[in-house]
């Protein structure tokens, strides 16, 4: 086969792998030759007496290890005057255990302004606990431009709590240290937490830089929680990239976030694998996310597995989920004993479920302090379930103030309950906060109360002539249809009202439709009259029969008079005795008096 081009071309673009990889091996083989070389040449020059040789061949002989050939060229050099000697013969006593005697080298060569011994003299008497002097000789090291120097120096005035730190880690990290870039990064977040407006926000911006630039140079950490900033801002493919970069480094956290981040991608197979390798080396929310995985695919034994390895790890949720598992299963006693392990070790939503389980089984007693322990510790839903239970006692100042805790931390429900107890107390600024806050959190009766509270406010709507635009909805409108579209029968019924005010008869007949299918009396009710005045009567009476039926008293006269049109007296007859019985007032003379006629009818 004929080849296009220059072989030797082909070979240097590693089209052709062998020749590649030996050309690898020869470039390994020649920096070996050239290091060969050069310490001969320096073996050579420091035997006739060349210092900095000496000095070099001792540095170069120290990092391969052969410290018994390297000291006698760093002592002679050292002997000579040559700092670099100096500060390596300290290194090389150090590793020997001689930290003493290599403090005394390191001071030599400090003093004549190796930074270099300054730090590492600076780190011996921080190891003997001697901090001034560890302080004074970072300090040297550090003014003089040295990274590691401004880091140490940097870390023992952190500890010592100086305010003065942040100089000298910032110094470190622009020097490129990545630990000081992340821990820079860490003091700048901690910043932005408890900072407000402009200064926190550019706290913020600065910490991601520092942690992206403390993650490019391989800080695993930081790679994690420049992850973690993504993910928050919504930018889910960076935050995965640099989840799987901490990964893969050995971050079990980042791994459990990376499967975190690819469950909700709905890809729980990869999921599944980051969760696996985070929760073989410890980590305990990734043993109960494998927990939950298994759990959902009805995989209970290998569910309660993962979960026990998770409590293991010292994850209290392990317990919590086991007691989910358990009372899933109908297992109570058991449920009960895992909530309560997770409960005394300070699981709030342990306390909660376990004060849930004691009310069921009728323990009202065992129950409160379990809710208070709960809510105390922050949980909502046990703030809202103590409300419950002093409501249920007829407690209601204190079930109060127990819904209006809930409702503070966002409880729908709690919030609902709070604009009730205002309306009822005639408060109507504050029922409309409560009732706005239930409604905007997805409650179908908050929506259905703000809208009948807007209602009443409103005035009267002028009459609509025939050729004008239809009203812009008012905002009472748009609560009443909220509350009407989550499935409220009674703001089904007044959308379809309103509806027909306006002369929209399709759309009333829609909402009139929806709400008797619900079960809603009054939609039956209404259906039925538009029905009729549409000509529609037969249909009509089917609903008003259903209305009846459920015990609405209108509906009931209505078909006393549909009977008595048709002749169908004993019917009639029939349904006025059941308007009479069923109300109100009005509707009970009026079916009286038919009634009575009827009778006369039927006797004559």
């Amino acid at each position: 086969m004929d080849v296009m081009g220059d072989k030797a071309t082909l070979y240097e673009t590693g089209r052709f792998a062998q020749p590649a990889r030996s050309a690898v091996a020869g470039d390994e083989a020649d920096a070996v030759a050239d290091e060969a070389a050069e310490e001969v040449r320096r073996r050579l020059a420091a035997e006739s007496g060349d210092v900095e040789a000496m000095s070099v061949l001792g540095s170069m002989l120290l990092r391969r290890g052969d410290l018994d050939g390297a000291e006698p060229h760093l002592r002679a050099a050292t002997a000579a005057g040559d700092r670099a000697a100096a500060n390596n013969l300290g290194v090389l006593l150090h590793q020997r255990g001689y930290a003493d005697e290599a403090a005394g080298w390191w001071r030599i060569a400090a003093v004549a302004g190796s930074a270099a011994a300054a730090h590492a003299l600076g780190r011996h008497f921080r190891e003997r606990g001697d901090e001034p002097a560890a302080e004074y000789w970072l300090r040297q090291s550090a003014e003089q431009g040295h990274t590691l120097g401004a880091y140490a120096l940097a870390d023992l005035l952190e500890h010592r709590g100086d305010a003065t730190a942040e100089r000298w880690m910032r110094a470190a990290a622009e020097r490129g240290h990545r630990e000081a870039a992340y821990r820079l990064a860490r003091a700048l977040d901690r910043r932005a937490g408890t900072g407000t407006g402009a200064d926190a926000e550019s706290a913020a911006h600065e910490a991601e830089q520092w942690y992206r630039q403390a993650a490019a140079r391989g800080h695993r950490r930081a790679a994690l929680h420049l992850g973690a900033i993504l993910e928050k801002r919504g930018e889910l493919k960076e935050a995965g990239r640099w989840y799987l970069t901490s990964a893969k480094d050995g971050e079990t956290r980042a791994a459990c976030a990376l499967g975190f981040l690819l469950r909700d991608a709905g890809d729980t197979e990869s999921a599944a694998v980051w969760w696996l390798r985070a929760a073989q080396e410890g980590d305990g929310n990734a043993a109960n996310a494998l927990g939950a995985l298994h759990a959902e695919r009805g995989e209970t034994q290998t569910a309660e597995r993962w979960y026990r390895a998770a409590m293991d790890a010292g994850d209290d949720n392990g317990a919590y989920n086991l007691g989910l598992l358990c009372a899933e299963q109908g297992r109570t006693a058991q449920a009960e004993q895992w909530y309560r392990r997770a409960a005394y070790a300070g699981h709030r939503e342990a306390a909660n479920a376990l004060a849930i389980l004691l009310l069921q089984g009728g323990d009202r007693t065992g129950a409160e302090p379990w809710f208070s322990k709960a809510a105390e510790a922050g949980s909502v839903d046990a703030a809202f379930n103590l409300g419950i239970l002093h409501a249920g006692r007829g407690e209601d100042a204190a079930a109060l103030r127990w819904y209006e805790r809930a409702a503070a931390a966002g409880h729908t429900e709690a919030a609902l309950q709070v604009g009730m107890a205002r309306l009822r107390d005639g408060d109507e600024p504050e029922a409309e906060r409560y009732l706005r806050c239930a409604a905007g959190g997805g409650s179908a009766e908050a929506a259905y109360r703000l809208a009948t509270l807007l209602d009443a406010r409103r005035p009267p709507a002028p009459a609509h002539e025939l050729g004008e635009p239809a009203h812009e909805k008012t905002e009472c409108e748009e609560w009443y249809e909220r509350a009407a579209g989550q499935g409220h029968r009674r703001a089904q019924v007044r959308v379809g009202m309103l509806a027909a005010a306006r002369g929209d008869v399709v759309e009333a007949a829609r909402w009139y439709r929806a709400a008797a299918e619900a079960g809603s009396r009054n939609g039956a009710f209404n259906l039925g009259l538009l029905l009729a005045r549409e000509g529609s009567e037969p249909e009509a009476a089917v609903w008003w029969t259903r209305a009846a039926d459920a015990g609405h008293g209108r509906a009931a006269l209505r078909l006393a008079l549909v009977c008595a049109r048709r002749g169908e007296l004993a019917e009639g007859q029939h349904w006025a005795d059941r308007a009479a019985s069923l109300g109100p007032a009005e509707v009970a003379g009026r079916a009286a008096r038919l009634r009575d006629a009827l009778r006369e009818e039927l006797s004559a």
